[in-house]
């Protein structure tokens, strides 16, 4: 090699050193540099590493391609140049450093931050910094040669960590947790200052499975077990326990821990976290019974505390977690507290708004008598008589939703009852809409209102109607189901059994998520002004939480709803419906007492009793009706309003007077009945209710049924007292067959005078009833509902059958028609306290006996029964009425 020569290498940086002029530099020409200059910017230039030679007094730089990067948009301006000129912003700490070098010192600087100025401004380094002087001579120095580590990036990844770390310190300390660490097999080992620091343990006392040592006597069983399961299984352990911390108290935590693997998938370590949780969990207790005092509508303690157990794995989601979790619950309270508001506030207006809708109806059905003949005035009262029904349909819609409406629950088998729908749905829903049910084999019954549960099927069916434009398929589907402990935790107001599914589906448009959330709201409606009140599913949504029941509202957009309610099961035998009379009404001549505090509802109820014949007095509170009671007056009927001012109630004033005047017959009566008379949404047993507002009809066949029952009751007692003493005495059976000798003077042909079947619920009628048979010489089998009288009559298998039409079960219409299938020859007598015409050739072969009826009359309609063509000569005219076809 020359002396001039260079070595073809370099990169970059080498080959602008190299083509360069450097003689009118401090360096010189290049032929003229020494050894120790050309072979360490020989080194430097073929270096990979960041490096930068200042040479000579003036520090002049000479740098790798590395060091571009450093240098950024000043390279190659700055080869050649002192460091003054390139580094100005670093001058004195730059000039402080070399001198030290040049002295013979070797400067390193460790992860040293430095601003330096570059085209596009000031930006902050973090180098490592390696100064080695340059020796020319022996003992002289002369530049300095400083290798660059740019680790700005490590650095800043470095403090994210220290600060991730800090924070995650912070977190546990946040949430009372420690960190520890176990072996693959679950055995703690080494060094753990935080459970050490926890429960006190010496790291003898806690190595291999002595941590469970600090755990309470009846969780440690349960946590070693549990933890080997996970162990085993290689899963994540949750778990939750007590341990007893270093000072002795005994703490709430809960725990988690993951396995870190191997490449392999064998497990290296365990990874977990403690979390203190004592407080946490008084809280949650605390919050769950604030909540349930407040409204019975707030989860149950065990379903938040299950909740808050399952929450996301890392702490931050944790935390996040039970925040939305408790603004839910507060969601939940005060949605919980605006529906009782509004359950409240629609009870007081029911109230209010029936007792007017009460006093328009009563003087448009006395009314309607003045103006018979006059089309124009019949048609308005008509219509005023509509607008009356539409009024009190919304009041019945706001109390279903209020859940304040009095159930009548029956025991229903819902197979039977959507499919007496078919007729009524197709009407309402129109030839475009195919209509199909599917119904589950082997349905089983459910305790509830048919007319409520009937007019719910009817609202979500036209709400289905809506969605769909009138055009599409609507499927009605049953089956039973069963509701587990998982389903009612995530749901309100839910008790885990059995229950019979009910769901209506559509092919309309759907709901999104905003407007299911607010389906159920009263008022709220997404139909066209006027096309709907937005009650029909607050209805159906209030009368299913009253029925103990439950409702959920699937849907997608553009594929359809369907609304599935869950109602109770119910263990008992069907009871079928009674059916409606629809015969023409009757007064009487009997006392009527009307107590109503509201003038103008009286007045008109005082005017329709007084013109279907009654005598009729009146009180305005209960105090005063209680004070015409104890006048001496005689009174066959109370009629009261339930909701009345004053210190004395409706049902105290009923008792007392009934201790007064043992066989008054009771008739309530109001727009909203609170909780008087009605429990669990239900009325009380043996109380009769006739709600507002109510037509002349209704309150006509009502009165004349209850004063009917009082009268055969009190025609009946003098004969229980003697020649049914004894069985009145004895518990009433269900059924029994009553065959007595005929009395000496009796015909002979009494003995033998055949079998009758007497079906009434009332056990003093029952009673005496059967002694006046007996009497006569029939042998008589008594049941006390219409289905253990069809059980009785296919084995005693009656000529006639005595049945009052009002039964607990099925009516006695009902069972006369079931048993004329299996009975041709059977011959029914209806016995009712309305004495209309209640059959109108409905069934063939059957008569009427008006209640209270004599011994006389009795014995005439089953002689007459026996042997049409042959009456009695001793019955009344008047007693049986045939109804033959």
């Amino acid at each position: 090699m020359t002396k001039n020569a260079w070595p073809p290498a370099g990169g970059e940086c080498g080959a602008l050193i190299r083509a360069r002029d450097w003689s009118a530099t401090s360096l010189g020409a290049v032929g003229e540099w020494s050894p120790a200059l050309r072979i360490t910017v020989s080194n430097i230039v073929n270096s990979p590493v960041p490096k930068v030679l200042m040479w000579g007094h003036d520090h002049v730089m000479l740098y790798n391609d590395a060091y571009t990067a450093v240098l950024g948009a000043q390279h190659p301006a700055s080869l050649g140049r002192t460091s003054l000129e390139v580094w100005p912003e670093i001058a004195e700490w730059n000039r402080d450093v070399l001198q030290r070098c040049l002295g013979g010192e070797i400067v390193c600087f460790r992860e040293h931050t430095m601003t330096l100025v570059h085209d596009d401004g000031p930006k902050a380094h973090v180098f490592d910094l390696f100064y080695t002087p340059v020796y020319d001579s022996a003992d002289l120095a002369a530049g300095v040669m400083c290798t660059v580590l740019d680790v700005t990036d490590r650095a800043r990844q470095e403090e994210a960590l220290r600060i991730s770390n800090r924070r995650f310190r912070t977190a546990m300390d946040a949430v009372h947790g420690v960190l520890w660490t176990n072996t693959a097999d679950g055995r703690m080992t080494g060094e753990q200052p935080g459970w050490a620091a926890l429960t006190g343990q010496t790291q003898a006392q806690y190595e291999g499975y002595g941590w469970a040592d600090a755990l309470h006597p009846d969780d440690a069983q349960g946590a070693i077990a549990t933890w080997n399961a996970a162990v085993e299984g290689r899963t994540l352990f949750i778990h939750e326990h007590r341990v007893r911390r270093s000072d002795g108290v005994w703490r709430n935590f809960a725990v988690r821990g993951l396995p870190i693997l191997r490449e392999d998938g064998s497990i290296d370590e365990w990874v977990g976290v403690h979390t203190d949780i004592t407080e946490q969990r008084a809280a949650e207790r605390s919050l769950v019974a604030q909540a349930t005092a407040l409204a019975a509508q707030v989860r149950h303690r065990e379903r938040a505390e299950e909740q808050l157990r399952l929450l996301n794995e890392n702490l931050e989601t944790r935390v996040i977690a039970e925040i939305d979790e408790r603004r839910q619950a507060e969601a939940k309270l005060a949605q919980a507290q605006k529906l009782e508001s509004i359950g409240k506030l629609t009870g007081g207006v029911a109230h209010d708004f029936n007792n007017l809708l009460q006093v328009i109806s009563g003087s448009l059905h006395l009314l309607s008598k003045d103006i018979a003949g006059n089309e124009r005035a019949q048609r308005l009262v008509g219509n005023a008589m509509a607008g009356v029904s539409r009024g009190a349909k919304l009041a019945a819609q706001l109390l279903a939703f209020g859940r304040r409406q009095p159930l009548e629950p029956r025991v229903v088998n819902a197979t039977r009852m959507v499919q007496g729908m078919d007729d009524m749905l197709r009407r309402a829903l129109g030839g475009a809409i195919e209509i199909e049910t599917v119904l589950g084999g082997g349905l089983w019954n459910t305790f509830v209102d048919p007319t409520q549960i009937e007019n719910a099927v009817l609202n979500l069916a036209i709400n289905a109607r809506d969605a769909m434009n009138g055009s599409g398929r609507l499927t009605i589907e049953l089956a039973n189901v069963h509701l587990d402990e998982a389903y009612a935790l995530q749901h309100d107001e839910v008790a885990p059994g059995q229950y019979v599914m009910l769901a209506v589906s559509d092919t309309g448009s759907g709901m999104p998520p905003e407007v299911i959330a607010r389906a159920f709201e009263p008022f709220f409606s997404t139909k066209p002004e006027g096309k709907g009140s937005g009650l029909g599913l607050s209805m159906v949504y209030g009368f299913v939480k009253q029925s103990n029941g439950h409702i959920k509202i699937y849907s997608e957009l553009g594929h359809g709803t369907t609304v599935k309610v869950f109602l109770p099961r119910a263990m008992q035998a069907e009871d079928v419906a009674v059916r409606v009379d629809a015969g023409a009404i009757e007064g009487g001549t009997e006392v009527v007492l009307v107590v109503e505090d509201d003038a103008e509802v009286r007045e008109v109820v005082v005017a329709m009793l007084v013109d279907l014949g009654y005598r009729v007095l009146q009180a305005s509170d209960a105090s005063k009706g209680l004070a015409v009671i104890e006048s001496g007056i005689p009174v066959d009927l109370l009629f009261t309003d339930v909701v009345m001012p004053g210190p004395l109630k409706s049902p105290e004033m009923a008792r007392q007077a009934r201790q007064r005047i043992p066989d008054l017959a009771v008739l309530f009566t109001s727009g909203y009945t609170e909780n008087s008379i009605v429990h669990g949404g239900r009325l009380d047993a043996g109380v009769e209710l006739l709600s507002k507002p109510y037509s002349r009809e209704a309150l006509a066949r009502k009165v004349r049924h209850l004063l009917g029952n009082r009268a055969q009751r009190q025609t009946a007692a003098p004969a229980a007292t003697g020649q049914a003493g004894a069985a009145a005495a004895a518990s009433p059976t269900p059924a029994a067959v009553r065959q007595t000798a005929a009395p000496a003077s009796a015909p002979a042909a009494r003995a033998s005078a055949g079998v009758v079947l007497l079906v009434e619920d009332d056990p003093l009628i029952r009673v005496t009833s059967a002694a006046m048979l007996t009497d006569a010489g029939y042998a008589v089998v008594e049941a006390g509902s219409a289905e253990e009288a069809e059980s009785l009559a296919q084995r005693h298998r009656p000529q006639v059958m005595v049945t009052d039409i009002n039964l607990p079960g099925a009516s006695g219409t009902e069972l006369a028609a079931a048993l004329r299938t299996q009975l041709p020859e059977l011959v029914t007598i209806f016995a009712s306290g309305d004495a209309s015409p209640l059959l109108r050739g409905e069934l063939s072969g059957s008569l009427i006996l008006a209640k209270p009826y004599t011994s006389a009359a009795l014995v005439a309609a089953v002689k007459s029964a026996r042997e049409p063509a042959a009456p009695a000569p001793d019955a009344p005219p008047a007693a049986a009425s045939e109804s033959r076809s």
